[in-house]
């Protein structure tokens, strides 16, 4: 569909239209929809999920995750990596719990307690992901 108005109008109709529209009944609903979609050139879906939000999306700004596994993590990971010969991380990932315990009753790895906890946690993917960034 065509953008009948500009990108800041469309925004600012979003803004007056959101409040109106979630306190709005049924019918008012489906009244204030039909006159945004005609107004925007934009999906009947997409303006539901524009205007049901309680608050705009921010466009242009990735969310940013939280990082679970910091550096301690990421060196044990590679450190247990490298002595499973670099397997895969679906493999690593079985066999990481006796792997853990025999690389540190050798004594080539001591770790705490909450480093150990989120070592044995990390899915496959992020352990190929983590060793993927090493080998590079």
């Amino acid at each position: 569909m065509d953008n009948k108005i500009s990108k800041d109008a469309r925004k600012e109709l979003l803004e007056a239209l959101r409040q109106r529209y979630r306190k709005a009944p049924k019918g008012e609903k489906t009244r204030i929809l039909d006159e945004f979609v005609a107004l925007a050139g934009c999906h009947r879906k997409h303006a539901v999920r524009l205007l049901g939000q309680s608050t705009p999306a921010l466009s242009g700004c990735p969310d940013v995750g939280r990082r679970v596994y910091d550096e301690a993590v990421r060196e044990a990971l590679i450190i247990t990596w490298e002595a499973a010969d670099r397997i895969c991380g679906k493999r690593l990932k079985e066999i990481l719990p006796s792997l853990v315990d025999a690389v540190e009753r050798h004594d080539h790895l001591c770790l705490d307690r909450g480093v150990r906890k989120r070592l044995l946690s990390a899915s496959a993917s992020t352990i190929d992901t983590t060793a993927q960034a090493d080998s590079e």
